[in-house]
């Protein structure tokens, strides 16, 4: 049946789930389900989402670690095509993971995608030579909400070997974890 097409699992750190299609392929080409309300609902992952985003990058760039705190979003986050490292990081204050991450490889083969809970900074790290990037959230992008944090803070043991890295301005500035004004950081429930 339709439920044993995919598999979720939870990650290590409390809401963030990863989920993986079962992709049935022959001589055409292949066909997976990529989202499914129900079975979505049926494993305490939200199916309303208002906003759905693409990028386009290339090779060494690195994107995040951003979060909104007023407006916090969940993140249904996925590779249409190339290869890249996500990143979330649990910065939600008197979570028992706090200022852990979880590190994944997705790509535009295996098809999984990831859903990331309000209260996470996230971010990706493109490997192949380009990756479109797309995600799906459940509140608005408001600019003025914007925050981040630097995804090279040795705490959060965020592991994106020797390459060359290629990051916006904004983001190069981000502070460490560690050096977030408490009052900007996002409550766990």
């Amino acid at each position: 049946m339709c439920i044993r097409d995919r598999n979720i699992a939870e990650a290590p750190l409390k809401g963030l789930h990863i989920i993986t299609p079962k992709i049935h392929e022959d001589s055409r080409g292949y066909f997976f389900e990529s989202f499914r309300s129900n079975f979505f609902k049926s494993n305490s992952i939200p199916t309303e989402f208002v906003q759905e985003n693409q990028s386009f990058s290339t090779k060494g760039t690195l994107r995040g670690l951003h979060y909104q705190l007023n407006f916090p979003q969940g993140k249904l986050v996925w590779v249409a095509k190339g290869c890249v490292i996500d990143i979330a990081v649990d910065i939600r204050k008197n979570s028992p993971t706090f200022g852990r991450s979880f590190c994944i490889t997705l790509d535009d083969k295996k098809h999984v995608r990831i859903y990331i809970p309000p209260g996470f900074a996230h971010g990706f790290f493109v490997l192949s030579d380009i990756a479109i990037f797309q995600y799906k959230c459940t509140e608005y992008y408001h600019p003025e909400d914007e925050y981040g944090i630097n995804w090279n803070d040795k705490n959060l043991e965020i592991d994106l070997g020797d390459d060359n890295k290629t990051l916006s301005k904004k983001d190069e500035l981000f502070p460490k974890l560690s050096e977030v004004d408490n009052n900007l950081l996002p409550q766990f429930n």
